[in-house]
């Protein structure tokens, strides 16, 4: 039976597909290690070896479902910068605040790339108590986040 979490849709859209879910902070300079510095294209495997929910799984197209964003200054460039390269998230749900360099580099994405990761924090706890990796995910435009 799906369980349904109503989050703060910050660039709210429509989407399915499977969860890529980790209880431990998203590092997202950290991840794309292969992709921001060597200019890897084909796919995006990260590179984080203190996220072991992660750690070399593609994130090329993922729907990244974590507590919040972690890293330095850099993080929001990253994010725009993956998106730049093809590489990036579909989606990032988080159980609490997306930090604001995490979410300055979505809004650069979408208006510099035109390229929109639905980005909807504030989902609780029990969001990421209950999604796991290769969960089926729907999210919609209001916040929803439908896992099962």
């Amino acid at each position: 039976m799906a369980k349904k979490f109503k989050g703060r849709p910050l660039l709210p859209g429509n989407l399915d597909g499977k969860a890529l879910a980790s209880k431990q902070p998203f590092n997202t300079t950290g991840s794309y290690l292969e992709n921001l510095f060597a200019g890897r294209k084909d796919s995006a495997p990260c590179t984080d070896p203190n996220n072991k929910e992660f750690y070399k799984k593609d994130l090329k197209d993922a729907i990244i479902c974590t507590t919040t964003t972690v890293g330095s200054s850099l993080g929001g460039a990253a994010l725009m910068g993956v998106g730049s390269l093809g590489v990036g998230p579909k989606a990032l749900l988080f159980s609490e605040h997306v930090d604001s360099v995490s979410l300055a580099g979505v809004l650069m994405d979408a208006v510099w790339n035109e390229r929109r990761v639905i980005t909807i924090d504030l989902l609780g706890e029990e969001f990421l108590e209950t999604v796991k990796s290769g969960d089926t995910i729907k999210v919609s435009e209001d916040g929803t986040v439908e896992v099962g």
